[in-house]
């Protein structure tokens, strides 16, 4: 008996590991090799390729492809039909398996939905990526990016709210009260 939830519909390759309590639901492909921590819950119609390491309690919502060379941290969430790509000039007929480009995902970062993540551009911890964002750069720890190409638009706490820094650079986040302080245009938690 499995300590995680597979739906009936769902392919688990052999050689893959899934931490307990994850549950993957309709049409979702697990491919050998891959690592999905403990908590993760997998949408319909996803794909985990192999090699992609996915930490604790990620979140991948539905039609979402996570290609060889991904890695999420914990506490990541992937917006519906949002892509990763692996591979900066696909062309059909040329093999570029061996050019696969990483990409990591920092911790509590948000990826909204219908974004496309450039591949060897890594997310920083808690930033948030806007629905149908084109990444095609570093997105910095807590920032906020939206459009085509995105662009940096702001700084967001682990909350997911909006911070508005003052004079001194100090922000509270409307929901958890915790503090923060933008230097050097670099945002840290205070």
């Amino acid at each position: 008996m499995s300590d995680f939830f597979a739906h009936e519909t769902a392919v688990i390759d052999e050689g893959c590991q899934i931490g307990a309590g994850s549950k993957i639901w309709h049409f979702s492909h697990i491919m050998p090799g891959c690592i999905l921590g403990e908590k993760c819950n997998i949408g319909q119609n996803v794909v985990v390729s192999p090699k992609v390491v996915l930490g604790n309690n990620v979140k991948v919502q539905n039609n979402v492809s996570i290609y060889e060379g991904v890695t999420c941290d914990d506490d990541v969430f992937l917006g519906p039909s949002m892509v990763f790509t692996n591979v900066i000039n696909p062309r059909s007929a040329v093999n570029r398996k061996n050019e696969y480009l990483k990409t990591h995902v920092g911790k509590g970062a948000s990826i909204g939905a219908n974004a496309t993540i450039v591949c060897g551009h890594n997310i920083g911890q808690y930033a948030f990526i806007g629905a149908g964002a084109v990444v095609t750069k570093e997105v910095p720890d807590y920032a906020l990016v939206v459009g085509n190409p995105a662009r940096h638009m702001g700084w967001m706490s682990e909350f997911g709210q909006r911070l508005h820094f003052n004079n001194e650079g100090i922000a509270v986040c409307e929901e958890s009260g915790e503090q923060y302080k933008l230097e050097n245009n670099k945002v840290s938690k205070i």
